[in-house]
Order: structure tokens, then C-alpha cells, then sequence
């Protein structure tokens, strides 16, 4: 505005003025009202910018949300919210704390694959060098689905697809260990290297029991994985019971069956002759197991003691 329709040129401020009060350089308050944050309240005859008092508070408001590290567009959006400045205010911090802390787990994941590095042997350091290579940074977790999504049976519903990846697919720690860094890196490099045939090779329950079976046997499977958690962890000796019981009961309902003697004989030369996946939930154990504390149980794991067990069943009838 004009001298003339609010304060006279004398209660006006130079850029040098503002600058000097505000404890910035001209260059800054120059930068901020050719972006439009700071208005001139005038013009000297000479073209030179006046500023009127109140353009103080506002440089301090700018400075104070730019030492946030909020981007320049947020900052516009809480000076022109007029009554609704605090809470564009809090939208604004909360975005900007996201983004902090997507950058600290990018940080503590770097630092973890330097101390890995490190520490390598130096016989181990090219291999290791490749493997830390094809990871972003935090790494992402898309080709870990996009494997189980290939193995998986291609109409299986949604729902239980996205619970089975909810268990298969391990985040990336937000403060990882250099051992977790590894075993993150070989899960990526083992989910991403070419299948020798083309494509993942599928179980043999997919492929005869359908999608419909199929999401039947995975929700039976995470009841009889759930039971059988708490053996795993103790160290247990596979054996009979209702752990068991519930594993060959999915394998029945999604084979249209019932659990007999002979049943129980036949799952077990079935899934003596499926793929296995040891070494996916070997490492998905390191990724997901905190420093210092007891491995939690994978459905890998509880998997491979129930077949025990189920042999052990059928040994110990006679089978």
C-alpha cells in the first residue's frame, strides 16, 4: 500500500532497517518479498522498498518456521491462513515430522551398512559391497511382496493374501544391527535373482485346491502356526497334539478331505516333495529380531516343526 492510505514514509523502514532489527541479511528480506511472504508497505520515490513495524513480527514468524525446515509453500500456506493458521500450523509440523523420521531411518540404516562394511572380512567385502548396492535406502519391501505375491495362487482373496504378506514380509528395522542389514540385503538379492524356470515354482496344494482352498489353508495354517508359536519358543521336541491337529486340519479342508490315519500319511509325502523356503524365514528371523532378545518363531519355523511332528505322528503309528 501507499504511504498515503497507512503509515507516512517516516514510520517506514528501509530494507537495511528491517534487516538490521530482524538480525538478517538484506539478501534474505530482499528473497522474501519477491516471493511474496513479505509485503512492502511502499515505495520511496527513488523505487527503494519500505516496510511498516508489523513486517518485523512477520520476518520472525518466517525465520522461526524455516528453522523447522518447513519448505516454503507450507510456510506461504501458515501466513495466509489467517484464523485457521494454527492448526495449517500443526498439518505443517506433522508432515515435516514425518519426514524427519523417514530421514533419521534412512540415517541409522546407512550408518548400520557402514559399520557393516567395516567390520567385514576383507575376503567377504565385494560380495557384501554388491548386496548393500541393490538396496534403496531405507530399503523397500516391494520385491519381498512381489515374490509371495508370484507364489501365492493368483486368485486368492485379497484379504487373506494381504494377512500372509503382513507375516512374510519383514519391515526394515528403524535401528538396525549390521547382522540385520545383511540378512535384509540376501532376503532382497534371494527374492529378486531370476527363477531358473521362469517363474516361482508353486506348491502342489495350489495348484490342485484352487484359490478358494487355498485362502482356506492359509487361514488354517496361521491358527495352527499361532498354537504351535509358543513350543517353538521353548524349544519343544515336535510331537502330536493340538497344534498338529489344527495343521493337518487346514491341509484337509483345503484338500476337500478329512484328517485319518491315511491322510496323515499322504501330507506328509506331499510336503516332503514341496519347495521349501528354510532360508527365506532364516533370515527373516535376523531381520526381525531385535539385539539381545530370543528370536520370535517364523512361520518358517513353526512350519518345519510341525512336519516333524507330523512325521514323528506317523513313525510312532506305524506309518
Amino acid at each position: 500500500m501507499s504511504a498515503s492510505h497507512g503509515a507516512s514514509h517516516d514510520a517506514l523502514w528501509t530494507i537495511g532497517e528491517l534487516a538490521e532489527r530482524a538480525g538478517v541479511t538484506v539478501k534474505s528480506v530482499r528473497f522474501y518479498s519477491d516471493g511474496g511472504l513479505l509485503p512492502e508497505a511502499a515505495r520511496s520515490g527513488g523505487g527503494h522498498r519500505r516496510y511498516a513495524p508489523e513486517a518485523l513480527e512477520r520476518l520472525r514468524l518466517i525465520r522461526s518456521l524455516r528453522a523447522l525446515d518447513l519448505p516454503l509453500p507450507e510456510v506461504r500456506r501458515v501466513l495466509e491462513a489467517g484464523d485457521a493458521a494454527d492448526r495449517v500450523l500443526e498439518d505443517a509440523v506433522a508432515g515435516r515430522l514425518r519426514a524427519v523420521g523417514d530421514e533419521l531411518r534412512a540415517l541409522r540404516w546407512r550408518e548400520a551398512a557402514l559399520r557393516l562394511v567395516r567390520e567385514c572380512p576383507p575376503a567377504e567385502l565385494a560380495g557384501r559391497l554388491r548386496l548393500i548396492g541393490a538396496l534403496d535406502t531405507p530399503p523397500s519391501t516391494a520385491p519381498l511382496a512381489r515374490f509371495w505375491r508370484a507364489w501365492l495362487p493368483a486368485r486368492m482373496p485379497a484379504p487373506a493374501a494381504a494377512a500372509f504378506l503382513d507375516v512374510a514380509v519383514p519391515q526394515p528395522p528403524d535401528e538396525p544391527e549390521p547382522a540385520q542389514v545383511l540378512a535384509f540385503a540376501r532376503l532382497h538379492a534371494m527374492t529378486t535373482a531370476p527363477c531358473p524356470v521362469g517363474r516361482q515354482p508353486q506348491p502342489e496344494v495350489h495348484r490342485v485346491t484352487g484359490a478358494d482352498g487355498a485362502a482356506r489353508l492359509y487361514a488354517g495354517l496361521a491358527e495352527a502356526y499361532e498354537i504351535a508359536g509358543p513350543q517353538v519358543r521353548r524349544a519343544r521336541e515336535p510331537h502330536p497334539g493340538e497344534a498338529l491337529d489344527a495343521y493337518v486340519a487346514a491341509y484337509a479342508s483345503a484338500y476337500g478331505g478329512r484328517d485319518t490315519r491315511q491322510f496323515r500319511r499322504l501330507l506328509a509325502a506331499r510336503l516332503a516333495a514341496e519347495p521349501r523356503l528354510t532360508r527365506y524365514w532364516e533370515l527373516t528371523a535376523v531381520v526381525r529380531t531385535a539385539p539381545g532378545s530370543a528370536p520370535e518363531p517364523t512361520p518358517g519355523h513353526a512350519d518345519d516343526w510341525l512336519r516333524a511332528a507330523l512325521e514323528r505322528d506317523n513313525a510312532g503309528r506305524g506309518a
